[in-house]
């Protein structure tokens, strides 16, 4: 979507890039096949290789499907980390994943790490413990602004982060625009990646 075509209000303009990006995304095709290939460029970053401790997201809605590869992540040696969502605290913890059969569905259709591993302190992983942190999105821009679900719960979590830890977002290209409207905790990705584009972002730069 052209800039022309949005409402001029930041918070209508953000309202107006959230609703088509989540349009656009629905009706994207074949999101199995191109998913697979972003992930495998995910994977193919040169940070990637040295990254001890790496934080994956698991796919909701129609989010690039990351759910077809973990299963090979979880094979290169890695720790591989994914967030889920505390209900009461609106907050995310992050879950210590060696084994698909650890997940189940929860709520909203996501899968979420079993109840009954969740608290275990051997399954408990400190963000600043990540190497190199995956993220899903709504929309972006090809200076690394992202726009999430509108709660913040990755802003928060990210934020915490550490420096040099690179934040990798996986979209598709129908969810770039030419300029999301960012606030001040907004967090910025250091590289958006698509079917088709590898976008250097400003990161926590600014």
């Amino acid at each position: 979507m052209a800039d022309a075509a949005l409402p001029a209000d930041p918070q209508a303009r953000k309202a107006a890039i959230r609703e088509q990006a989540r349009k656009n995304r629905v009706a994207q095709k074949n999101k199995d096949e191109i998913s697979r290939g972003i992930c495998a460029t995910f994977m193919a970053l040169p940070a990637y290789p040295s990254a001890r401790t790496v934080m994956w997201y698991v796919d909701a809605g129609s989010e690039v499907r990351t759910r077809h590869t973990l299963p090979e992540a979880l094979t290169h040696g890695k720790r591989v980390v994914v967030p889920w969502c505390v209900i009461e605290t609106n907050e995310l913890e992050l879950f210590l994943l060696e084994d698909m059969s650890e997940l189940v569905e929860g709520a909203y259709k996501i899968l979420e790490p079993k109840t009954e591993l969740r608290q275990l302190p051997t399954k408990k992983v400190q963000p600043e413990e990540l190497d190199l942190v995956m993220v899903p999105g709504t929309a972006f821009d090809p200076r690394g602004g992202r726009m999430g679900q509108g709660k913040g719960y990755y802003d928060r979590l990210l934020a915490r982060a550490r420096p040099d830890a690179p934040l990798v977002a996986l979209a598709f290209d129908c969810q770039i625009f030419d300029e999301i409207p960012v606030a001040p905790h907004d967090v910025s990705m250091d590289t958006v990646l698509t079917e088709t584009r590898v976008i250097p972002g400003r990161g926590r730069r600014g």
